[in-house]
């Protein structure tokens, strides 16, 4: 039996370059940087004080006739207005019939902790140095709203949309750390593939800019200390780089059935060709030395693809800006294209939008079908220091015309979880 062949008919995108794909595409291209101080809360008493923040923009009331909006996560709400987009941009809606051949896989986080509320809670709880734990508890049944609990889920995002949208097939959520949007869309290829669903939505979305996010990030040291200049900060593969820099949004596309899309006369943005998908098997947060995860991440998806590695014509890396991951990563990428690596050229778009955690990878998916679609490289900002052991073609600092056939996303996350998707510009 053939097996069935797995398109992109809509996007939809809102992060700190912009608050719809065509605004952050154009934006990636100038070399434009989305990172700046925080605002979100007073983040002066951090080591790091800036961010990749959405800036000037909220879910309207009107797009949500489901309540009040004021309960929503930051997750959530970031959803909806990505996902409303990739569907107003597939014009799938009306071609459903049966909506439970319609289905939601979302890779989100958690969504935001009220961290006032917490502080009111604790400060009721300590008197004279001891933890009271009833005080705590009975200041939080007075404090806390069991709604916006209930919203910091990470399946709330995929709940509402399915309401919203109608979509009554399967939905599922993961939580994969950094690679978790680009494994929800490698899995809900694999659900179109086996026939339980013609069309999906998938995606992923996550804010991890508040007080606790930002606290175990730099207790890890994995964050970038460069306040002085934050449009500079993120600089992967640099000799110079510190840490990445938290971003948030969100990023979805409509997958959708070949023939089904054709027949219906979609716009095809590429396909979905091949996905790879592996564990590490090894420490929480640091990368096995030897790349192993990665580099059968990345085969495997050639593999699914029927390519060879001659055919890739672009990386998007996972690219974090912190000094382990851009050398493993590098070293990767030359294991697995062998002599041809100093001719495929690899680039790394966190230097500008930051680090959108669960969901990077599908937004660096989308990166990847408008490069081919435009036949142009987003390049790596801030790329101003040879570091020696990453020594491939980074697309530094401005981007490239290219003729692009097929290019891999790749996606590593803390855990050892690591996804590459294979994308195919023609159908």
């Amino acid at each position: 039996m053939e097996r069935r062949r797995i398109v992109v008919t809509g996007i939809g995108m809102i992060n700190p370059m912009g608050h719809d794909a065509p605004t952050v595409w154009k934006g990636l291209q100038n070399g434009e940087s989305g990172v700046g101080y925080t605002t979100l809360f007073d983040a002066s008493g951090f080591p790091t004080k800036i961010s990749a923040e959405v800036k000037d923009w909220d879910l309207k009331p009107e797009d949500y006739p489901f309540g009040t909006i004021d309960d929503l996560g930051r997750h959530t709400k970031f959803a909806i207005g990505a996902a409303t987009q990739a569907v107003a941009d597939s014009g799938v809606a009306d071609s459903i019939d049966d909506p439970t051949r319609f289905g939601i896989y979302l890779g989100s986080g958690e969504g935001n902790q009220d961290f006032h509320v917490f502080s009111r809670m604790m400060a009721a709880a300590i008197a004279d140095g001891e933890f009271d734990s009833s005080k705590f508890i009975n200041r939080g049944l007075e404090l806390l709203n069991p709604a916006k609990e209930i919203e910091q889920e990470p399946n709330m995002p995929a709940a509402h949309l399915a309401a919203l949208l109608n979509a009554q097939g399967p939905n599922l959520n993961c939580l994969t750390a950094c690679a978790a949007s680009s494994q929800a869309v490698g899995e809900a290829t694999e659900i179109i593939r086996r026939g339980e669903a013609d069309v999906m939505l998938a995606g992923g979305t996550h804010s991890m800019i508040h007080p606790f996010g930002l606290t175990g990030f730099n207790l890890l040291t994995a964050l970038s200390e460069s306040n002085d200049h934050p449009t500079k900060a993120s600089r992967p593969f640099d000799r110079l780089r510190d840490g990445f820099v938290l971003g948030e949004g969100s990023a979805m596309v409509i997958l959708e059935e070949l023939d089904r899309a054709k027949a219906r006369g979609a716009t095809i943005y590429g396909e979905v060709a091949g996905y790879g998908t592996t564990a590490d098997a090894y420490r929480i947060t640091d990368i096995p030395p030897d790349g192993h995860g990665g580099i059968a991440a990345m085969r495997m998806a050639i593999a699914d693809a029927g390519l060879q590695t001659t055919d890739i014509g672009y990386v998007n890396a996972h690219g974090t800006s912190t000094t382990v991951n851009d050398k493993v990563e590098s070293l990767a990428c030359r294991q697995v294209f062998g002599d041809l690596a100093d001719k495929v050229p690899v680039s790394s778009t966190k230097s500008m939008m930051g680090h959108l955690i669960a969901a990077a990878g599908a937004s660096e998916m989308i990166v990847c079908l408008l490069a081919m679609r435009d036949s142009i490289l987003p390049p790596t900002i801030n790329y101003e220091n040879p570091d020696p052991l990453c020594d491939l073609d980074y697309v530094p600092n401005e981007a490239r015309p290219a003729e692009i056939s097929y290019a891999l996303n790749n996606s590593f996350g803390f855990g050892g979880q690591n996804v590459t998707l294979c994308l195919a510009r023609d159908v």
